[in-house]
């Protein structure tokens, strides 16, 4: 007779993974999402095929040219083609928004983990110093960061992380709480496996649904206050082809030149409608419950 303890742990992961994505298929909103986020992915990746134009290379005999055949979406005040700056900002826009995303769920999930399986006065801390960041707005606290640490991709990607971490934490926490009493976490501390064993073997396995939605739904925030921040100008320095710059660029032009403003905002509509439909779809196809997570 065959059991859990004999099948082999590759087996049991690959069992997940089929019938995770068996789910996944099932539901029709998640695979919209993340077709839309595969189709910028690819278009970023493809950039230097889908254009001849160099993205950052000034031509003033050009500037403020409409949509054209030379020029599909036109250019802006500097000559740049616009449709150029748009396909190699969704480069800028994901590389800086994922590696951003991922720092974030890791170290909330680690951290709300240790949190929900530690308990005691290290909980009790941990709370209320999340309690005191979260009461700053997002974006105050990111500006501060950039502020006193400057600009650059590095910079951002720390100052989302240090911003979005503790919400993180909280919803990783809820998550991670529900499994800490079951007995096979019982059994690994009478075995007397380390906490981070514990972590990695028996918490983790089981809340990979919810940090996977969370992954999701905090991709499609970092990507607007990243791109806010480029707006501000405290984010991509010039001439960076970033779709929130060039909005900032162009937005006194908007009457002479409209597209050089609205395609990058389509662009970062688009890419955050696909995050979000991504991240209602697993949390919808996966039961996951993210207000009820997040208390």
């Amino acid at each position: 007779m065959t059991t859990l303890d004999t099948v082999p742990p590759t087996a049991v992961r690959g069992a997940r993974t089929v019938r995770a994505w068996r789910t996944v298929s099932s539901s029709r909103t998640a695979l919209i999402g993340l077709a839309i986020v595969a189709v910028h992915v690819l278009i970023a990746l493809l950039a230097p095929l889908l254009t001849s134009y160099d993205p950052i290379a000034n031509d003033a005999n050009h500037a403020l040219l409409g949509p054209s055949w030379s020029h599909w979406a036109g250019t802006d005040q500097y000559g740049r083609d616009v449709l150029a700056r748009v396909l190699y900002g969704g480069r800028y826009a994901l590389g800086v928004s994922v590696a951003a995303t991922l720092l974030t769920v890791a170290l909330g999930t680690v951290i709300g983990c240790a949190a929900a399986l530690r308990g005691g006065w290290f909980d009790d801390v941990l709370g209320r110093v999340l309690d005191a960041i979260l009461s700053i707005p997002s974006v105050l606290a990111l500006l501060v960061v950039v502020t006193a640490l400057g600009t650059g991709p590095v910079v951002i990607v720390l100052a989302v992380a240090i911003t979005y971490v503790p919400q993180v934490v909280r919803v990783v926490r809820g998550a991670a709480l529900a499994v800490v009493p079951a007995d096979y976490v019982t059994a690994a501390r009478a075995r007397g496996e380390s906490t981070w064993s514990i972590l990695r073997r028996e918490i983790l396995p089981n809340i990979t649904d919810v940090v996977c939605v969370e992954f999701a739904m905090r991709a499609s925030w970092v990507v607007l206050l990243i791109s806010s921040l480029s707006f501000l100008g405290f984010g991509a320095d010039p001439p960076t082809p970033d779709w929130g710059l060039m909005v900032a660029e162009n937005r006194t032009a908007i009457t002479v030149v409209p597209m050089a403003s609205l395609a990058p905002i389509i662009a970062l509509a688009t890419l955050v409608v696909g995050l979000n439909l991504a991240a209602d779809g697993l949390s919808k196809a996966w039961g996951v419950d993210r207000i009820r997570e997040g208390s």
